[in-house]
């Protein structure tokens, strides 16, 4: 990220999803876990908000992501997003489907707003049925819980194996007004590009319209939840929701005002923190692994190789056993399904050059091997095709790993 662009927004570093003007969260637990951690939660604002959603390419989506895109549909805005953790609510056939519309009508009556102003979103066990009585008595008493500071209490009402909360917030000068942006997520497995188990939400009290909330949405999630990976799957119930309060009192934001690069550069920063924090807490994970695709002819061709790449098993349990074997990633180049040129490619592993116009370098094995035990490593491939570059995030692949989902259930 260049100095320039950093210039444009400011880190809150105290901020959360309740910075932005308007909102307030909370989040308390009603019995779908097992602990006594929370496992519902819910975001509200002073308003009726802008809104815009991504979901799940899963052909099986979750009962509550259709509740919530009917409830954007009807006039592009909501004001309260409900969330539970500790069952997905997917796969549950009509049941589900009516479980999830009773807790849009149940939250509508507790927080005093119409049905189609409340999004609803869970995450969890796929398969099983929601305890109803358990969630609707939730549900009556979260306004209590509600409060200004209730960021972090939102947070751990939306975990699930994540071992920590993810939330970040930056603030810019949009005309004479102080805007924000502030973000929050969940993801730890399941994750895989094209959405994952990771839901996201986001907040700004900029005033900006639904329609150009989406187009920006879309742009930033392609660039960032759309490229991290942890094990390759993808969830039934993954989405981000992002709510404009318009509390800043800014003139409108489009792409012609002034300071849109502003606007937009501090969103997509929100976008790419809470991705990064997704792929670094992924199960069982000991480092983050970021690799970067330049020289390609086309974006699609650099974000399919960077996808390919830090998916591949063999790829991330190397970085986990700190083996520099560049093998593994050029493999994971030649199958991206996109066209290389087999003389031209070169590979970094940091600063240490293993592979230059497709041709092994000799190098430092044993500084290779320190260097891959760090908590990041990054992984630079250039094809020399092209101008366009990108970028992608995962993690190693680990014993724990295994032993996290092999007892999911129990």
């Amino acid at each position: 990220m260049s100095k320039q662009t950093k210039e444009l927004y400011t880190v809150v570093p105290q901020g959360s999803i309740t910075t932005p003007q308007g909102f307030r969260a909370g989040g308390l637990h009603c019995g779908l876990k097992k602990t006594s951690r929370f496992d519902l939660g819910v975001i509200v604002c002073e308003v009726p908000a802008q809104a815009a959603g991504v979901y799940t390419l899963n052909a099986f989506q979750a009962a509550p992501l259709h509740v919530t895109r009917e409830s954007v549909a009807v006039e592009g805005k909501l004001q309260v997003m409900l969330v539970n953790s500790g069952n997905a609510n997917a796969c549950t056939g009509k049941q589900g489907d009516q479980d999830a519309r009773g807790m849009r009508s149940a939250a509508a009556e507790a927080f005093g707003v119409a049905e189609h102003l409340v999004g609803v979103t869970s995450t969890g066990v796929i398969g099983e049925l929601l305890p109803m009585p358990k969630v609707l008595s939730g549900i009556e008493n979260l306004p209590a819980q509600v409060k200004v500071d209730g960021g972090e209490d939102f947070c751990q009402a939306i975990l699930t194996t994540d071992l920590v909360q993810k939330m970040t917030c930056v603030q810019l000068t949009v005309g004479d007004k102080t805007v924000h942006i502030a973000g929050s997520a969940k993801g730890s497995g399941m994750i895989h590009p094209n959405m994952a188990t990771m839901l996201g939400f986001m907040t700004t009290d900029a005033n900006i319209e639904s329609a150009q909330l989406q187009k920006l949405l879309n742009g930033v999630t392609d660039s960032t939840f759309n490229m991290i990976t942890v094990d390759g799957d993808t969830s039934t119930n993954d989405m981000v929701v992002v709510m404009a309060s318009g509390l800043a009192g800014n003139d409108t934001l489009t792409p012609e005002h002034p300071d849109w690069a502003a606007f937009e550069a501090g969103f997509k920063y929100v976008g790419e923190y809470l991705a990064k924090a997704i792929a670094r807490d992924g199960e069982g994970a000991t480092k983050l692994i970021e690799v970067t695709v330049a020289g390609a002819a086309t974006q699609e061709a650099a974000r399919a190789i960077a996808k390919t790449v830090i998916g591949s098993s063999l790829v991330k349990s190397a970085c986990f056993g700190a083996d520099a074997n560049w093998g593994r990633i050029i493999a994971a180049v030649g199958r991206a399904g996109q066209p290389v040129q087999t003389e031209t490619v070169d590979i970094r592993l940091g600063d240490i050059v293993v592979l230059e116009q497709s041709r092994p370098i000799k190098f430092d094995e044993e500084r290779a091997a320190e260097y891959l035990k760090g908590e990041q490593v990054d992984i630079h491939v250039n094809l020399h095709m092209g101008n366009e570059t990108a970028t992608a995030w995962g993690c190693d692949l680990t014993y724990d790993y295994v032993r996290i989902n092999a007892a999911y259930r129990t």
